[in-house]
């Protein structure tokens, strides 16, 4: 019975988000993306607030090759209140142009989400990613940390594109 009314609660918002994946009116995903350069592990510095991460510190995400030209994406984080580490398993593919970083990737069944890289450092040390509208934004690094100049420069960014950051959630990572 629990289930059945937590996924009555999730539908709507699942799939109001599931039917779009394009990145929101007027902001500008990278071009010249390269997929192989974005693959590893990323650490979640900040992010605007969602039910699938609520309560999480921690947040990484490791990206990998799938066979079927996709990428695997498994997304890990632990939670404090329940003293114990929550992963989940998805896979990402490419809208248009692999060399746009503007992805689709699901965590659950058929439902599709967007996956657009914003900001990106010509290095891949750190980026900023929104969904399809903007409610959603992360700022990840290689690192658990970023220099608090890089920080301030993805902020901006946000801001400009209209993202609420005075909303961000600050991750609370390993030794920081």
């Amino acid at each position: 019975m629990r289930f059945w009314s937590k996924l009555c609660m999730m539908l709507p918002a699942l799939l109001s988000v599931a039917c779009s994946v394009s990145p929101p009116k007027d902001v500008k995903v990278v071009d010249n993306f390269d997929a192989k350069r974005y693959l590893g592990t990323w650490y979640e510095i900040a992010r605007l607030d969602h039910r699938f991460e609520r309560g999480l510190e921690q947040v990484s995400a490791q990206y990998s090759p799938r066979q079927d030209g996709g990428l695997k994406v498994i997304n890990k984080g632990f939670n404090r209140q329940k003293q114990r580490w929550q992963q989940s398993e998805g896979k990402a593919y490419f809208i248009g142009s692999p060399q746009q970083a503007s992805l689709k990737v699901s965590f659950f069944g058929p439902f599709y989400g967007g996956y657009n890289v914003i900001a990106l450092d010509a290095d891949y040390r750190y980026a900023l990613v929104c969904g399809p509208n903007r409610d959603y934004l992360w700022i990840l690094s290689r690192t658990p940390t970023l220099d608090a100049s890089v920080r301030d420069q993805l902020l901006q960014t946000a801001r400009g594109y209209g993202f609420e950051i005075d909303k961000l959630i600050w991750v609370k990572q390993q030794g920081n």
